[in-house]
């Protein structure tokens, strides 16, 4: 099972009469021409499809009713609780930063496919069961983010406590799941095997989509970028033409890090370049608009042009990953994740320790222990 969710961002194309905090999972807004809403979906074989489903004129209420209609929603399945509840008072009480957490874990959950051929969100909410949870956590950790697990895990437990309290369900399954045991390993790829991977996922990247043995072509730029800049791979696929400055790329970190800007040299405007070559390759051949505000250029792209999804950047990781251990260009000893090129980079930063933490924002010193695994090189004791 792969997840297709992403965080929502307040799109000020979307017509004024939308509450946007409110739009169904799995529905987006493309404002080229007169506008109009469309649908994402994967079909089985992973493959995400797209399907226009109304004009710009359409209210919420008429979006929900089409969702409603397309997947055959009824009152007993996950899709319809996790409506209510997102439409509830008491969601709307919460904080901002509150609900957007949950409208990550409500997408990521409700369209995440699985072997019955339709989304988890379509299952009837009778079918949850403690077992039926836990295997989706153990799922989710097994692909390597057993705090996105985790994290997922806590929503559906306030989700069906809202719902119990309404009538909408009986029991919470969620309760007393066990949670995934989060990795305290700190992996630290050696650089012969980032530059190998690199290499690869490069040269796979020139493949065409869909021919044996491609891979998404921004990989290998993403991975020169979460090293360079030291990024988490959000912050790399959120980053716009206005983090590009004189001086050099000006970082958007987040969990209340500070920002700095990393001085250009070949090796970060070429990775730079080469992400908007292929961006504004991309936009001409699909005809799309170019945005007047640099915020409004994402540097990273889909293959259609639009703004690239998290989801989207972790699946296609994995799918690099799983490539490059079963053609043996690295071994399974040698797998690392996009968060490890950060503390890579941190690593490798020259100079003293609190170099290395003006480089990486942290506003803690405690925080280079996790991030800084260079050993230190210091005089013996006594004199010469």
């Amino acid at each position: 099972m792969k997840s297709s969710a992403r965080r929502r961002k307040h799109n000020p194309h979307i017509p004024a009469h939308i509450d946007q905090g409110r739009i169904p999972a799995g529905i987006y807004f493309d404002h080229r021409g007169h506008g109009r809403w469309y649908l994402l979906s994967r079909d089985e074989g992973g493959r995400q499809r797209r399907q226009n489903i109304a004009d710009h004129m359409a209210t919420l209420s008429e979006l929900h009713r089409i969702v409603e209609q397309r997947h055959g929603i009824d009152r007993n399945t996950l899709r319809y609780l996790a409506d209510r509840f997102h439409q509830s008072a008491q969601y709307l009480a919460l904080a901002p930063k509150t609900r957007s957490d949950y409208d990550y874990c409500r997408d990521a959950l409700l369209e995440r496919p699985t072997k019955l051929g339709k989304p988890l969100g379509d299952l009837p909410t009778r079918q949850f069961t403690p077992a039926l949870v836990q295997r989706l956590v153990d799922k989710i950790a097994a692909e390597g983010t057993p705090s996105k697990a985790n994290h997922l895990l806590r929503y559906l437990r306030r989700l069906f406590r809202w719902g119990i309290n309404r009538g909408h369900c009986d029991i919470n399954p969620a309760a007393g799941v066990e949670q995934a045991r989060e990795r305290k390993q700190r992996r630290l790829p050696e650089l012969a095997t980032i530059a190998t991977l690199t290499a690869f996922a490069k040269e796979r990247g020139q493949r065409t989509r869909g021919e044996k043995g491609a891979c998404a072509p921004y990989l290998w730029i993403v991975m020169e970028l979460a090293y360079i800049l030291r990024l988490r791979g959000i912050e790399v696929v959120t980053l716009s033409d206005a983090n590009s400055t004189v001086d050099g790329v000006l970082t958007n970190r987040r969990k209340g890090s500070r920002d700095n800007v990393v001085r250009w040299y070949p090796r970060l405007r070429n990775a730079w370049q080469a992400a908007t070559e292929r961006r504004d390759g991309i936009w001409k051949s699909k005809g799309r608009p170019v945005p007047m505000h640099p915020e409004s250029r994402p540097l990273i792209v889909a293959a259609d042009g639009s703004e690239l999804r998290k989801s989207s950047l972790d699946t296609a990781w994995q799918r690099l990953i799983k490539m490059a251990i079963d053609e043996k260009v690295i071994t399974a000893g040698q797998r690392f994740g996009l968060h490890d090129l950060k503390r890579r980079g941190i690593t490798d930063t020259r100079g003293t320790r609190h170099d290395k933490q003006e480089a990486s924002g942290h506003r803690s010193a405690s925080m280079m222990d996790t991030y800084d695994l260079s050993v230190p090189l210091v005089p013996h004791p006594g004199e010469d």
